[in-house]
């Protein structure tokens, strides 16, 4: 077994900047998961950075100075942030709260149209199965009412977060743009002088996570606009609020979608019953989920992030319960990078490293 092991260690370990990639990965998973917390700004500003740099570039490539493309692209991100602020939240807010006001009569109204399914399909529907969906529903609702109670007690300190978001991240970003060659040779400083494989790591993980965040970046718009058009369209109450929450969804795959659907289901049921009009808001929401999964991701992601749907389940499921939201989050780059480090890692022939 020592002989194993140790001709194992000298097939993948023998390379001096193996060692040092895989103590910055350790170094930086205990960095995630002891600080994730404290360093979300600065990981949000990186995100925003990555969406930006795009612009950057390609006013500098139109003539523009450098200094002067950071400033654009920064005042672009104060704009939209602004706009966010001052006309998005305050209906956002208004019709979250309108829908908490109104959700106890829309279970109740959930019941009643559920209590009525044995009588029409009889060879389908058991009053067995009502109730067992009742009494699941009264419990997620109760953990639910919990949570947002919690939710309403923390509100000042969420409220002061909120404000130190606005306040540190555009200015994270900006400098994350104006200096991002310092950062870079400052960083590289600590490397090894000779970095092929940490070269070959960093070059395909730079185009794949930027790609990665600008692509699901305008994935969220598009998703969010078609189902806000269609939603407002059809007369759907609460339609910007569930069409966010329908963007939103795709940061997760598979599983943000299948939460979603709940409260879109649930609000066009109270609306409409079991009429056509429901129907039709299934077939319409069913349209644009098939249309994200087969043609949207395709197109803007292509081969860029070449992941299996089992490989992406289980990094989402992993990465989210060590680091939360932002795991959810990065999980598909982060799943990408190991991945890259895989692919990259260097090993010897059977037995080399043995005699060595």
């Amino acid at each position: 077994m020592l002989k194993i092991f140790r001709n194992w260690t000298n097939r993948y370990f023998y390379d001096e900047e193996a060692l040092v990639l895989l103590l910055l990965l350790v170094l930086g998973l205990a960095l995630v998961v002891t600080m994730g917390t404290v360093l979300a700004p600065a990981i949000a500003a990186l995100i925003l950075a990555f969406l930006l740099q795009g612009l950057v570039q390609r006013l500098v490539n139109w003539g523009m100075r450098h200094i002067l493309a950071v400033w654009t692209a920064f005042l672009v991100l104060v704009g939209l942030i602004t706009s966010a602020v001052l006309v998005l939240f305050p209906i956002l807010w208004r019709q979250m709260g309108n829908l908490i006001e109104e959700l106890p009569r829309m279970v109740a109204d959930a019941k009643a149209q559920l209590a009525v399914l044995p009588q029409r399909y009889p060879d389908y529907v058991s009053p067995e199965h009502v109730q067992q969906f009742t009494n699941l529903a009264n419990h997620e609702l109760g953990t639910v009412g919990q949570s947002l109670l919690s939710v309403s007690v923390a509100s000042v300190p969420l409220l002061i977060t909120a404000l130190i978001y606005f306040v540190l991240v555009p200015i994270l970003v900006f400098f994350f743009l104006k200096d991002q060659k310092l950062i870079l040779n400052w960083m590289s400083g600590f490397l090894p002088r000779k970095r092929p494989i940490m070269q070959r790591v960093w070059l395909e993980m730079n185009d794949q996570i930027a790609n990665y965040v600008r692509g699901k970046a305008v994935e969220i718009l598009i998703v969010a606009a078609v189902s806000y058009a269609s939603f407002s369209f059809m007369g759907l109450r609460y339609s910007l609020l569930l069409a966010i929450a329908v963007g939103l969804s795709v940061l997760v795959p598979y599983i943000g979608a299948a939460v979603v659907t709940l409260p879109v289901v649930l609000v066009g049921l109270w609306q409409w019953g079991l009429s056509s009009e429901f129907y039709w808001l299934l077939l319409v929401y069913g349209i644009i989920q098939a249309l994200d999964g087969n043609v949207l991701v395709p197109v803007l992601f292509s081969e860029a992030v070449n992941l299996h749907p089992v490989a992406i389940i289980i990094a989402v499921l992993a990465f989210g319960g060590i680091w939360g939201f932002w795991g959810v989050f990065f999980a598909i780059p982060l799943a990408t990078l190991l991945k890259a480090v895989i692919n990259a890692w260097p090993s010897q022939p059977n037995g080399e490293g043995a005699n060595a």
